[in-house]
C-alpha cells in the first residue's frame, strides 16, 4: 500500500541522472567503492603481509643533489636566452 514501485524508482533515477550527469554518478559510486573497500580492509583482522612503508616511494635527495639540479636548469635557462 505505501510501498514505492518500480516506476516510480525509475522516475527518480531519471532525474538523479539528469541533474548530477553520468560521469558525477559515476565519480561519486567509484569513490564512494574505494571508500567501503579500505573501511573493509582496516576492519579486518589479518596481519598485513607488507612490512610498514615509508611516507613515500622515492629515496630523498641530498641538499647538494638538488642545488646542483638547480643551477644546471639556470645555466640551461640562460643558454637558451
Amino acid at each position: 500500500m505505501g510501498g514505492i514501485s518500480i516506476w516510480q524508482l525509475l522516475i527518480i533515477a531519471a532525474i538523479v541522472v539528469l541533474l548530477f550527469g553520468t560521469k558525477k554518478l559515476r565519480g561519486i559510486g567509484g569513490d564512494l567503492g574505494a571508500a567501503v573497500k579500505g573501511f573493509k580492509k582496516a576492519m579486518s583482522d589479518e596481519p598485513q603481509d607488507k612490512p610498514a612503508s615509508k611516507d613515500a616511494d622515492f629515496d630523498p635527495k641530498q641538499l647538494s643533489e638538488s642545488t646542483k639540479q638547480d643551477e644546471s636548469a639556470k645555466q640551461k635557462d640562460k643558454d637558451q636566452a
